[in-house]
């Protein structure tokens, strides 16, 4: 287990800072945050499909916006404050990094340049994307997130079955269809435009901070922009970091973050899938006489039954040893498990499944 915000460090929790995103991280401790998600600045082509065909610049676009002199000072930018986040990452931890086609080739190689290891390229499809203009292109209906781990070496965190749940009980794909972010959710100033030109969807968040965190734990954004991810965070019940250089975009987020009420903590815990379970051997059962050595044990149908010795053993006929490996043997199967297998007979004839006897002593614990 990874502990979360009993660290002892010193870091600026729950706090937006307004600066240059390097020069603030420099000023966090080294290995200090559970999970990164950044929103880097896309090195736009404005020369490409964010202008209209009158040659007019896309609402929330200007020539400034987003862009580096030529590619040498945004791939040097890009290392810069990747090293960065890598130093303040902890050993457990993982990045989200998003981008379009103008840089996220760039970001993945700079990623793995300093040592990053990829897990996942994520795409995140958009229900409703922005109309190619100029009608030179194919509609860019897509943005890409690579999922990174801070190196080969992480015991990183993945809530699993936490996706699974979040998707019907199939297993999340990495291709998210989620909309643009619209309605009472986009932030506007005070004519009524759209406050900031990328302003990420919290569903696309929501499932970003769900799958790689848990309650407690830090999220750090170097580049906050309104404060999606803190709002998120807050919302989740987890720590967040935000580091913004403008000053109206932190301002917004703070107030964004001041309204979000966070979730009970109940309702903040992701559902455990069996690795995240602690490991309980059945021996611990016998040994404390919760299934005493001598007991039996019967399989749902009543086909086999095996004696349970004093070693956490068990015997089926000329079949000997753990309640896997003879549960496979009496099924001639190659695998089995043997919590889900064996029963214990009740009193009355009804039967009770092993891995109700483990979740009460796990509980317990």
């Amino acid at each position: 287990m990874r502990d979360s915000v009993g660290t002892g460090l010193d870091l600026p929790l729950d706090q937006v800072m307004v600066g240059d995103c390097i020069d603030l991280m420099r000023r966090l401790p080294p290995a200090s945050v559970h999970a990164i998600f950044a929103d880097p600045p896309y090195n736009l082509q404005l020369k490409g499909d964010l202008r209209r065909p009158d040659d007019s610049l896309v609402d929330g676009v200007d020539e400034a916006w987003d862009r580096f002199d030529d590619l040498p000072a945004y791939d040097a930018f890009t290392r810069a404050w990747l090293a960065e986040a890598r130093r303040v990452l902890r050993k457990d931890g993982t990045i989200w990094v998003i981008g379009s086609y103008h840089n996220v080739f760039r970001l993945g190689a700079a990623l793995q340049d300093l040592g990053f290891w990829v897990l996942n390229d994520i795409i995140w499809r958009k229900a409703n994307p922005m109309p190619n203009f100029r009608g030179r292109r194919f509609t860019n209906a897509h943005e890409t997130l690579i999922w990174a781990a801070r190196g080969p070496e992480s015991k990183y965190r993945f809530n699993y079955a936490a996706m699974k749940a979040l998707n019907d009980e199939l297993q999340m794909r990495s291709d998210w269809f989620i909309p643009l972010c619209t309605g009472q959710e986009r932030l506007r100033d005070e004519t009524g435009a759209k406050l900031h030109p990328t302003q990420k969807p919290e569903a696309l968040l929501h499932r970003v901070i769900l799958a790689c965190t848990a309650p407690g734990d830090v999220v750090l954004d170097p580049f906050l922009g309104t404060g999606t991810t803190a709002a998120v965070a807050r919302r989740l019940g987890r720590r967040f970091i935000g580091l913004e250089r403008d000053p109206a975009y932190a301002a917004a987020a703070q107030r964004r973050v001041a309204a979000v009420a966070p979730i009970p903590e109940d309702a903040a815990q992701v559902t455990a899938g069996k690795r995240e379970q602690p490991r309980l051997p059945f021996g611990a059962l016998v040994e404390r006489g919760v299934i005493p050595a001598g007991s039996i044990l019967v399989d749902r149908a009543r086909r086999w039954s095996a004696t349970v010795a004093a070693d956490g053993s068990i015997r089926c006929g000329r079949a000997q040893g753990s309640i896997h490996q003879v549960g496979a043997a009496v099924q001639e199967a190659p695998s089995c498990n043997g919590w889900a297998f064996w029963h214990v007979e009740q009193p009355g004839g009804t039967l009770r499944l092993l891995d109700e006897y483990r979740a009460e002593m796990l509980a317990a614990r």
